[in-house]
C-alpha cells in the first residue's frame, strides 16, 4: 500500500511538473495567445537565434519564429517574429526593430519601438524597418586601433622629447643666435639697444619736416595725443541728449580723421554752451572692412578731432569732455559715425570717480 501510494504520488508530481513547463514554455512561445506575424530584414542579425525574446518598451511581447538567409549575395537576413496581438495599438508601420543584447555579452533579442499615432496599423505579415545591430567585435577592432594609434602617438612623443632635449643643450652651450640672446649679454645689449634707435628714429621720423604731412592728412601727428581724454566706458546712465554724425559727412576721407563740415558740429557745441551738463562723450566707430589696429587709431583720432573743435570753439569747460574710440563695430556704416552723448550733471567721469575713492 504505502509503495502504491508513492508511486502514484511521483507519477502525479511528474505530470504536475510536466504541465507547469509545458504552460510556461507556451507561454514564453504566445502558444496559448492570440497572435500576429511582423518581419524585419537585417544585413547581419550579431547571433540572434530562434526562439529569441522580443521586446516592446522592455516588455516580453513575442518571440523571434524563424531567420532565413538570403537568397542572393545583395540581399538581407529576413526575421520572423510572433507577437501578442495587444500591441497592435502601439506598434505602426513606421515602428523600428533593433537587435540588442542583455549586457555587453548576453542574449540577443529584438526590440521593436513604438509607432506614430497618424502611422496605420500593422497587418499580420506585414515587414517593418529596421536599424543594424552593435557587434562588440566591431568595439574591440576600433578600441585596438585606437591603441595602436596611442602607442605611435606616444613614440612621437619620445622623439619629440629628444629633439627638445637636444635643442636645449644647445641653448645651454650658448651655440646658435638664441642660445647667444640668452647667454651672451652683449648680444643683447646689442639688440635692445638696436630696438631702442629704431623707435627714436621712427619719432624723429614722424615730426620730420617731409613727413610731418604724410600724418597730418590723417588728422593727427601723435599718437599718444590720441588718448589723452579718453576713457574705457561709458558712464552708467541714459545720455539726456546725443548727436548722430554720419563719417562722410563730416570728415573728408574714410581713412582720415580731418574735419570737412565743420559747421555740422555746431549745433552740438551751441548745445554744450549754452545747458549745464555733468559730462560729454564723443564716441567714434568705424565699420567693418578694414584692419582692426589701424581702425581703431582712426576712430580714437577721429573722437579727438571732433572733442578738439568743440573745445576750441565754444565756451564750455573741455575737462568734462571725454573721447571714446571703438575701432570696428559691427551695425555702424563704412564710413563710421560719430555720436556725442550728453549726460546730466549728476553725471561723473568715471575715471576721476575711481581715483577719488581710491
Amino acid at each position: 500500500m504505502n509503495g502504491t501510494f508513492r508511486l502514484g504520488l511521483f507519477i502525479v508530481a511528474t505530470l504536475a511538473i510536466l504541465v507547469v513547463g509545458i504552460f510556461l514554455i507556451g507561454n514564453k512561445e504566445s502558444l496559448f495567445k492570440s497572435t500576429y506575424q511582423v518581419k524585419a530584414d537585417f544585413k547581419n542579425v550579431a547571433g540572434l537565434t530562434d526562439g529569441a525574446d522580443v521586446r516592446v518598451a522592455g516588455l516580453h511581447q513575442g518571440s523571434v519564429k524563424y531567420i532565413h538567409l538570403p537568397n542572393r549575395p545583395d540581399g538581407k537576413v529576413v526575421v520572423g517574429m510572433d507577437l501578442q496581438r495587444g500591441t497592435r495599438t502601439i506598434l505602426k508601420k513606421d515602428s523600428i526593430a533593433s537587435i540588442r543584447s542583455e549586457g555587453l555579452i548576453g542574449d540577443k533579442y529584438v526590440e521593436i519601438s513604438f509607432g506614430s499615432e497618424s502611422a496605420p496599423g500593422l497587418k499580420d505579415g506585414d515587414t517593418i524597418e529596421s536599424e543594424p545591430p552593435f557587434d562588440i567585435s566591431n568595439l574591440v577592432k576600433k578600441t585596438s586601433d585606437l591603441l595602436d594609434n596611442a602607442k605611435d602617438a606616444v613614440q612621437n612623443l619620445d622623439g619629440t622629447a629628444s629633439n627638445m632635449k637636444s635643442i636645449s643643450a644647445k641653448i645651454d652651450s650658448g651655440s646658435g643666435t638664441v642660445g647667444a640672446l640668452i647667454n651672451d649679454k652683449t648680444v643683447y645689449q646689442r639688440a635692445a639697444a638696436a630696438t631702442s634707435a629704431l623707435d627714436d628714429d621712427m619719432e624723429a621720423l614722424k615730426h620730420n619736416f617731409l613727413l610731418r604731412g604724410f600724418f597730418k592728412k590723417r588728422g593727427y601727428e601723435d599718437a599718444e595725443d590720441l588718448t589723452k581724454h579718453q576713457i574705457s566706458r561709458l558712464p552708467a546712465g541714459t545720455p539726456q541728449t546725443t548727436f548722430d554724425y554720419d563719417g562722410r559727412a563730416i570728415f573728408d576721407k574714410p581713412e582720415t580723421a580731418k574735419l570737412k563740415d565743420k559747421k555740422a558740429l555746431n549745433e552740438a557745441g551751441e548745445y554744450l554752451q549754452s545747458n549745464k551738463f555733468g559730462l560729454a562723450v564723443v564716441v567714434a566707430s568705424a565699420g567693418m572692412k578694414g584692419e582692426t589696429d589701424k581702425d581703431r587709431v582712426l576712430t580714437e583720432a577721429r573722437a579727438s578731432a571732433v572733442r578738439d573743435f568743440l573745445a576750441q570753439n565754444f565756451r564750455l569747460d573741455d575737462t568734462r569732455i571725454k573721447t571714446i574710440g571703438l575701432g570696428k563695430t559691427d551695425g555702424t556704416g563704412d564710413e563710421g559715425k560719430v555720436e556725442i552723448l550728453v549726460y546730466p550733471g549728476s553725471v561723473e567721469d568715471p575715471h576721476a570717480a575711481r581715483k577719488a575713492a581710491e
